[in-house]
């Protein structure tokens, strides 16, 4: 199954990697957006920079981070002696969570805190709640700055983002390892069910379900620690998705670490 050809949909097993997963996803889109160069792109931008930092907001996310960041450690200093380990290897990842921990710890305060606080971002967000609240007669200030030049507009995003560029990095770093912590085994779902029971004494952070793009059916996943069901279901454009009755094959991981 070739990775270009096929889909694949994430369940995180616990509440911290998925937050993890939806930092990721935001801070991606704002990537994307802040390059682009029309004012849509920049509205775009400026409105997943929002999402960040109501996160940042509503979660430790300092704390969490670093927690993770030592778990990893702790699970690499256990296997350094085992067989097989590429010592040279090892100590390089290790030295990385090192470097994004000690960077972490430096950060006094509540991360992004002047950002969230710039009157400029208050007025957006207050009128964000509002249908199209966002337009020139509302926010004159808004809309100075999506008029000016692009290197003005890409700076000043760069800016506002630089607060929370340890943070992305530390996430990138754990949800890397998470993924590639086990390899994929080759299932198929009868009848398009199939459930997973999962070892309670394993540390199981997510799981990955990928399927061939020419099957018409997206993966419906549900559960938790203990045990997971994935439902293949058949959608339509008027219609409730139904189960599909064929034997659907895809690859399923089981990521620990």
């Amino acid at each position: 199954m070739s990775v270009n050809n096929t889909i694949t949909y994430e369940f995180p097993l616990n509440e911290r990697i998925r937050v993890f997963i939806r930092i990721e996803q935001l801070f991606q889109q704002f990537s994307h957006f802040s390059a682009g160069e029309t004012i849509a792109d920049k509205r775009a931008a400026i409105s997943t920079l929002l999402d960040i930092m109501l996160i940042f907001r509503r979660n430790d996310l300092k704390s969490e981070i670093l927690k993770e960041l030592d778990r990893h450690a702790a699970i690499l200093n256990k296997i350094a002696s085992s067989d097989g380990i590429n010592t040279q290897l090892l100590d390089s990842i290790l030295g990385q969570l090192e470097q994004i921990s000690k960077k972490l710890h430096s950060i006094t305060g509540k991360i992004g805190i002047n950002v969230m606080e710039n009157d400029l971002f208050q007025s957006i967000a207050q009128r964000s709640s509002i249908p199209g609240g966002t337009c020139s007669f509302d926010l004159p200030e808004y809309h100075y700055w999506l008029e000016q030049d692009e290197a003005v507009r890409f700076n000043d995003l760069q800016h506002w983002r630089s607060p929370f560029n340890d943070i992305s990095t530390a996430i990138d770093l754990i949800l890397n390892f998470i993924r590639n912590s086990r390899s994929h085994t080759q299932e198929v779902a009868v009848a398009g069910f199939f459930q997973i029971p999962l070892d309670k004494s394993q540390p199981f952070q997510l799981l990955k379900i990928s399927v061939d793009k020419s099957i018409p059916c997206f993966a419906e996943i549900s559960g938790g620690k203990h045990r997971c069901t994935i439902r293949f279901m058949e959608p339509s454009t008027d219609k409730r998705p139904t189960q599909s009755t064929s034997d659907i094959p895809f690859s399923l991981t089981c990521c620990l670490f």
